[in-house]
Order: structure tokens, then C-alpha cells, then sequence
């Protein structure tokens, strides 16, 4: 299968400009999968909750998710993208959804929320999905999801073979990190991350770029720019990652030792 990643600039504010960004991809690099950045209809920098709320929209009858349907429909390729989601309870949410051409595949909402996501979203009340998506069984987390271990260790227990990653990243750590954790999962990992600066509220981000694919081996098969948008599309053999043998004695999920992991 033919798996990717968008890496964006979004303008502040404009998800319709921000949608856009995706056309060109998505349509011209044909994939089987891609992965889009955290938030990347809207940005990232907000200055309240009532300012993250306003951007927010229910799953999947709102803009961005019915927009990422389209597109799915139009080209035949599954999309996991971050949004800010409005839950029928009233509740917002740092939020990714999986569509394809038959709909709404799954929904997760980021369960670790970075600096101040704490005061502008609700935590993540979902699991940790793993959906059968594009040929793949495809888990998703969110951006700083990655500095947990137990996160990306979850989704390779539930049979993830590929990593769904949407972020907006900006320490410089993640993207070799993420070696890490495809080499310790078997497991192939897809970053999406963003490019660009928010100045906002008083508050400055500069992201990191750095979108990446990475094999269960721990090879990077694709690497984007630190500062400018772009795409990246590698084919890979999702099996690959069911074969968790490291040497003729060793099973990275067989030799667990799970009773000696308890406090």
C-alpha cells in the first residue's frame, strides 16, 4: 500500500483556505493513506476556550470532516486529520478523525494534552482506536501522545501495524523519538506535523516540520522539510509489521514480562 503525509503552513483562522491546502496532494500524489497535521483546519495557537469552542464542530456532520469525506470520495484514498471537535454534550476536544469513501471510520480524542490544551480542550475520553483503514489496521494518536510510551505501546497490543500520527509539533525531540517507538512496536509510525509561527495572545510557536514515515525496523522511509510545507508518499507492506521476531529467540510482544511491569 501507498501511505503519506501532508505537511501544511495553515493560515490562522481560514479553514476553508486551509482545506484547500489539501487538493493538490492528495489528488496529484496517488495514496492509499494519508496522514493530515493536529488541528490544521483552524491553527493552533488559541487564546481562550470560548475562542477554541468557536471553531469547533461536531463529528462527522461539520465542515472539516464533511470536507475530508469529499476528498476521500473523490480520489478513493483513506485520511486521518486532527480538528477541533464539539461533542453533542457540549464539550471541545483536540480531536482526529479516519475517514474513507464509505464514511466515518473513527474518531479519537487526545487523551495527553500539551502546556496550555489544558485550558482550551477537554480531555480525550475515548480509547486509543484501531481501525482496519486503506489495507492497514491503522491506530491513531495525536502529537504529544508521543511522550508516553504507553500510547503508541497500546495501539501495537490491539494489532496496529501503522501509526497514524497527526501533530503539531514543537520540540525538537518527536521525530527521533519516533524511531524509537516503531523499533520497540514493530510497527510502521506516520508524523504529520506543521511548518510556520503563530504569534498570538501574547504567545509565540515556532513548529518543528519534520514529518516523517518510519519503519518497523526503525529506517526512516521518508523525511519532510524542518520549515516548508510539502508531501511524501512511500509504499510499504503493513505485514511486515505483524512479524515481531528480532532474533530466532526473540518476540518483542511474546517476551513481554508484564508481571514484573506492575508498581
Amino acid at each position: 500500500m501507498r501511505v503519506g503525509w501532508i505537511q501544511t503552513d495553515p493560515i490562522y483562522g481560514a479553514p476553508e483556505e486551509n482545506l484547500r491546502l489539501l487538493e493538490d496532494p492528495v489528488v496529484s500524489s496517488k495514496a492509499d493513506l494519508w496522514v493530515i497535521p493536529e488541528l490544521f483546519a483552524t491553527g493552533y495557537l488559541f487564546g481562550s476556550r470560548e475562542e477554541a469552542a468557536r471553531f469547533a464542530e461536531p463529528v462527522p456532520e461539520g465542515r472539516t470532516t464533511q470536507a475530508l469525506l469529499r476528498l476521500a470520495r473523490r480520489t478513493g484514498a483513506a485520511l486521518v486529520a486532527g480538528l477541533v471537535e464539539h461533542s453533542p454534550d457540549g464539550r471541545v476536544f483536540n480531536s482526529a478523525v479516519a475517514v474513507d469513501s464509505k464514511g466515518l471510520q473513527a474518531l479519537y480524542r487526545k487523551i495527553h494534552l500539551f502546556d496550555r490544551e489544558k485550558e482550551w480542550f477537554d480531555p480525550g475520553d475515548l480509547p486509543l482506536p484501531v481501525i482496519d483503514l486503506a489495507g492497514a489496521r491503522v491506530g491513531i494518536m495525536i502529537c504529544f501522545d508521543w511522550r508516553f510510551p504507553e500510547a503508541a505501546r497500546t495501539l501495537a497490543l490491539s494489532a496496529a501495524q501503522v501509526l497514524a500520527h497527526p501533530s503539531n509539533l514543537v520540540h525538537l525531540h518527536c521525530q527521533a523519538a519516533m524511531v524509537t517507538r516503531a523499533l520497540e512496536n514493530g510497527v510502521f509510525t506516520i508524523t504529520a506535523n506543521r511548518v510556520g509561527t503563530e504569534a498570538r495572545c501574547g504567545s509565540r510557536l515556532t513548529f518543528t516540520g519534520g514529518s516523517r514515515i518510519v519503519s518497523p525496523e526503525g529506517m526512516i522511509l521518508s523525511d519532510g522539510s524542518r520549515d516548508e510545507p510539502g508531501s511524501g508518499v512511500v509504499e510499504i507492506d503493513p505485514r511486515v509489521a505483524d512479524r515481531k521476531q528480532v532474533t530466532p529467540h526473540n518476540d518483542l510482544i511474546a517476551d513481554r514480562r508484564p508481571d514484573f511491569y506492575r508498581l
